[in-house]
């Protein structure tokens, strides 16, 4: 059988999600069918990266185009569009907004057959990429949604068409969750006897980690055996440092900053907590459902279609301190019902959102237009 080319652009290549679903179809997809060579806009990492170092390890061919400006988005059309001459591919799967236009002007010039764009967030931030994204939709011939809301938001704020649009859900290497020994954060001053509330996630204003710890005092002070870990980096940490300490509960929350060992740590946790204002279909809170973890988050795009029949008791609407606050001190007041909805998500996790459906279900759709495209 003869491999379809596939060309797999990003961003760059710190660990995120979107950059660990790249890895992940590249590392994983059948090799008998498909032959991935990955193209990375940013330059090539100083530091050692996970994400690099797995595509190496696999035999991925990566290339990095040597661009971090958005100034530079030009230069990185036409060096890419030079790349994929030389390797030909037959289908471009593009991740994240600047990798996504980059990505389709220089498959276009080049004479790739098919584009696929990933949208991963319904993004709330600025208007001006949607307008990028709808004024180039047309060499675009699918765009793959990581949800149902995603896929919502695309048609009805950003104005793409329905008929374009794909759901394939995140995916969970459910063999790295739980964690077999959980992490050992006495080096971060958090007492072993304590349990702990973990926040993981960029320290942004998506996030609203700000919004979360305003309103840990509440339920700190009614937990007096538990922490709250804040596990991720970003430019609201100074800031949010001096809010715990104003708010006098510096020494009940522990900013860990970035971690390779997040399956420790939620191994180590009670529960997930995610205070963001939008989102996708967060990887946290898969991650802590395969952890066996119940969870509190605000419900914003892909939470509740993550949590199924559990979204009920495990979310609150954005703003609504109250409600996440009496949630929060619910399941770790009620052991029972912890238990119970932390069993609920792992069956959830493995029933729906295995790894391995999450890459066949890119490969299918990667093969359908390519014969589409091979007939018309």
């Amino acid at each position: 059988m003869e491999k379809t080319r596939l060309a797999l652009c990003i961003t760059e290549l710190e660990v995120g999600g979107a950059e660990r679903c790249l890895v992940q179809l590249a590392t994983r997809l059948d090799r008998d069918r498909f032959a991935p060579v990955v193209y990375v806009l940013a330059p090539r990492p100083t530091a050692d990266l996970w994400c690099l170092s797995a595509l190496e390890a696999a035999g991925v061919e990566v290339h990095f185009l040597g661009v971090n400006r958005k100034w530079q988005c030009p230069i990185a059309v036409g060096r890419l569009a030079r790349l994929f001459k030389r390797q030909q591919p037959e289908v471009v799967q593009s991740f994240l907004f600047h990798a996504n236009i980059v990505a389709r002007l220089a498959a276009r010039r080049a004479g790739v057959p098919v584009v696929v764009s990933g949208i991963r967030v319904a993004e709330r931030r600025s208007r001006w990429p949607l307008w990028v994204d709808r004024i180039s939709g047309r060499l675009v011939d699918r765009y793959v949604c990581v949800s149902r809301s995603v896929a919502r938001f695309a048609e009805l704020e950003a104005g793409l068409p329905e008929s374009k649009l794909v759901v394939i859900p995140n995916g969970i290497d459910l063999e790295r969750f739980p964690a077999p020994v959980p992490a050992d954060l006495r080096p971060d001053a958090v007492a072993p006897q304590h349990r702990l509330i973990t926040y993981v996630g960029r320290l942004d204003r998506q996030k609203r980690v700000a919004w979360l710890l305003e309103g840990a005092a509440s339920w700190l002070g009614r937990l007096p055996d538990c922490d709250l870990l804040v596990v991720g980096r970003g430019p609201y940490r100074a800031g949010l440092e001096r809010l715990v300490a104003l708010a006098g509960i510096a020494d009940r929350v522990h900013f860990l900053g970035f971690r390779d060992d997040v399956p420790q740590i939620l191994a180590r946790s009670r529960l997930l907590v995610l205070p963001s204002q939008w989102e996708g279909m967060p990887n946290v809170v898969l991650e802590a459902m395969a952890s066996g973890l119940p969870v509190v988050a605000t419900d914003v795009e892909g939470v509740a279609e993550l949590l199924g029949p559990g979204a009920g008791a495990q979310t609150a609407s954005y703003g609504d301190r109250e409600t996440f606050a009496e949630k929060v001190i619910r399941l770790l007041t009620d052991g029972e019902l912890a238990d119970r909805l932390g069993q609920q998500n792992r069956r959830r996790a493995e029933a729906h959102f295995a790894i391995e459906q999450m890459v066949e279900a890119y490969e299918t759709l990667w093969t359908d237009l390519r014969e589409e495209r091979k007939k018309a």
